[in-house]
Parts: structure tokens; sequence; C-alpha cells
């Protein structure tokens, strides 16, 4: 195995075991709190700060680090969501709702914070790591790591809604978050001794100009990201399993269904390599593509909404069934954006145009889920699928514009 896979290898696994307890906070929340009676804006509230932290912290965890190295920042990252769990579990059912609130929200944030700041350092990782294999192997492996990265990643995230209503279930909430912050913490022990020291070390932006005048491939492609994960989180985060509960699915058969979404969702987006045809500078038939499956994805949420005003079968069938689509088709658009950002790129600060890049899909985490609550509580799922199709169509359009050809490519 040479340098750069071994690198590859031990940084995808330490993301695994951060997605995991990620996924398993996310389900304990959401679970634990409806359960004691919280509204769907209320929850969806709860989850604000974790997605708006994200902005910032993908910003100057890019910044960080290129700076400072990329394996401190996955340190530092995991660090943060060990502290996030900690704090969480102080919380009491005991305390008035507003205090409980603030305190989760201020939680949360944290934890979204540790969430960024260690996917900028992981997605960012892999470049470097690539980069070094090519240079060893002499043949590019970036699209097939890219894919695999994100699929395994959020296979793991579909486990990890399954481990949150395991633990809430076994060990109770205050139990599950000191369990899932003593396995991270073994995680981070192991990264620190595993990954070397300097690894993606460069020479940092200077000024705030600097930092946000990225490629235009770079710029369209986070514009493209806003609308695309807005579009998934305004009716996933709070419309679907509100809405499966109220036509009588149990917390089980709900985080189940969840865990096994992620889990196939995952298993396309890793193998979106064999569905998108590659072009010899890596960039002209892959943007093609991930303007072909928006096109098709857009109309996905249409058309489920169509079914359920029609009253066309049941309708948590009908939703289950259409989710099932809009999951092929929004792990391809997804596998296949996260490889453009890093073809687009810059070798030598990567890190940077990584965080640009995902503190714009932080910023369409927030924006959706938001709206997920806000339309859930105005029109229901009907209410929430019409928003998701607006906001595909403008992704849809906003890949038109994206460069095509190894000049689109930004300065190394």
């Amino acid at each position: 195995m040479t340098t750069g896979a071994r690198n590859y290898a031990i940084v995808t696994a330490s993301y695994w075991g951060f997605t995991l307890t990620d996924g398993a906070l996310r389900m304990l929340v959401l679970l634990y709190f409806f359960g004691l009676g919280y509204s769907p804006f209320t929850l969806a509230f709860l989850f604000l700060l974790y997605e708006a932290a994200g902005i910032g912290a993908n910003m100057i965890g890019g910044w960080l680090a290129t700076r400072f190295g990329i394996t401190r920042m996955l340190s530092v990252g995991l660090a943060t969501q060990i502290t996030g769990f900690l704090v969480l579990s102080g919380v009491s059912p005991d305390w008035a709702a507003a205090l409980s609130v603030a305190w989760v929200v201020v939680a949360q944030g944290v934890c979204g914070v540790a969430k960024d700041l260690t996917k900028t350092a992981s997605k960012s990782a892999i470049k470097v790591a690539e980069a070094q294999a090519r240079k060893e192997a002499g043949e590019s492996r970036l699209f097939r790591w890219v894919a695999f990265f994100t699929g395994s990643k959020n296979a793991m995230k579909g486990l990890g809604f399954f481990l949150g209503g395991l633990l809430l279930q076994t060990l109770g909430f205050q139990l599950a978050l000191w369990a899932m912050a003593g396995a991270l913490a073994i995680v981070l022990v192991c990264v620190v001794l595993a990954l070397p020291r300097d690894m993606g070390r460069a020479k940092a932006s200077k000024s705030a100009k600097e930092l946000f005048a990225k490629s235009r491939g770079v710029n369209l492609l986070a514009a493209a990201r806003v609308a695309l994960f807005g579009a998934r989180d305004v009716w996933f985060v709070v419309g679907v399993p509100v809405f499966l509960y109220a036509q009588g699915w149990t917390f089980t058969m709900v985080g189940g269904f969840l865990a096994a979404w992620t889990i196939g969702y995952g298993a396309v987006q890793a193998a979106a390599p064999a569905l998108v045809k590659r072009s010899a500078d890596g960039l002209s038939t892959e943007v093609d593509g991930a303007r072909a499956w928006s096109f098709g994805l857009a109309a996905v949420p249409a058309l489920i909404a169509a079914a359920l005003a029609a009253g066309v079968g049941r309708p948590d069938l009908v939703l289950v069934g259409g989710l099932a689509i809009f999951g092929v088709a929004f792990a391809v658009n997804s596998s296949v954006h996260s490889y453009l950002i890093l073809a687009y790129a810059g070798s030598e600060k990567a890190a940077e145009d990584v965080g640009f890049y995902y503190a714009a899909n932080a910023a369409g985490r927030f924006t959706g889920t938001l709206l997920s609550g806000l339309l859930y509580q105005a029109g229901g799922i009907l209410a929430c699928l019409l928003g998701s199709a607006i906001m595909l169509a403008l992704c849809f359009a906003i890949t038109l514009a994206l460069p095509r050809g190894a000049t689109a490519r930004a300065a190394a």
C-alpha cells in the first residue's frame, strides 16, 4: 500500500467513527425531544445553530487546515464533538422548556462546528492523499476515492440513525451521549498517532478578499450546493419523520426507515463513478452528468406532491416510494458535486476551496432545516415537497453555468 493510500484509509476510517456518532446524535435529539412534546418548528429550531455554525466552521476550518495542517484540524474537530456530547448530556427534563431549548441549541452548535471542521479536514485530506498516491502509482483515483468516501460515510450515518434509537432505548439519553464521547476519544487518539502531523500544510490566504476569491467553478458549484442540500433537508429533517409518525409509524419504524434510506443512499454514492461517464480532462462529461442528474431530480418531489394531492394510494407508501427514487438521483448528484469541488480546487490551498464549498453546503442545510419546520407547520408535507422542487430547479439552472474543461480548474 502506498503512503497516500494508507493516509486515505486512516482518514476514511476516522470519519466513519465520527459520522456514526453524528447520525446517532441527530436521532437521539429528534426522538427524545419529540417524545417530550416539542412541536415540529421547535424540533427544527433545535438544529438551526448546528447547521448555522457549520457555515463559519467550514470557512475558518479550511483556512486553519491550510495554515496548521489537516491532521491538527481533524483532531480539533473530533475533540470539539466530544465536548458537544458532554455539554448536551447535562440537559435535564426537569428544566423549563426555554432553558432546555437554549441549552440544546448551544450544545448542537458546538457539534455543528465539530462536524464541519472534521468534514473539511477529511475531504481536504483526500485531495492531498490522492495527489501523493498518483505520484507513487501513476494513476488518478480521485473520483473513485471521493465516491467511496462519500458513500461509505453516509452508510455509516444511516447506521448511526439506528444506533441513536437503540442507545436511547437501552441506555437513555445521558448514558448514550457518554458512550459516544468515549468511542470518539479512542478515534481521536488513533488519528493523532497515525497521521503525519503536517499533512496538507501550506501557505494560507492572508486576507478575507483572497480567501473568498475562488475560481468561477468553485463559486458556481457552491451556489448549486446551497440549493441541492436545502432541497433535501426542506422535507427530510422534520417533514418526513413527523409525517410518517402521524401516519401511525412507531419511532423504531421511522428510525429504521431513515437508517435504511441513508445506507442505500450511501451505496449509490459509492457506485456513482460507474453511473457517470468519465472524460480525459476530468470535467467535461462529469459536468454534463451533474446537469442531467439535477434535471431529473427536480421532477421527483413535484411528482410525489402531485400523487399525494390526488390521493393516489396510501400516503405513507407514496412518500416512501418517492423518497427511494429521490435518494438514488440525489446520491449521484451529491457524489458528482463532491468530486467536482476537488477537481476544481487548487492543489496548494485545497483545504480553503473545500472549506468554502462546504460552508455553502452548511448554508443549504441551514435553509432547508428552517424551512422544513416552517413549511410543515404551515402546509404539511405538500408544502415541504413543493419547496424542494423549487430549490432543485434553481440547482439545475446553476449547473448549466458550470465551466467545463481543464481551464476551469483553480490555480494551484
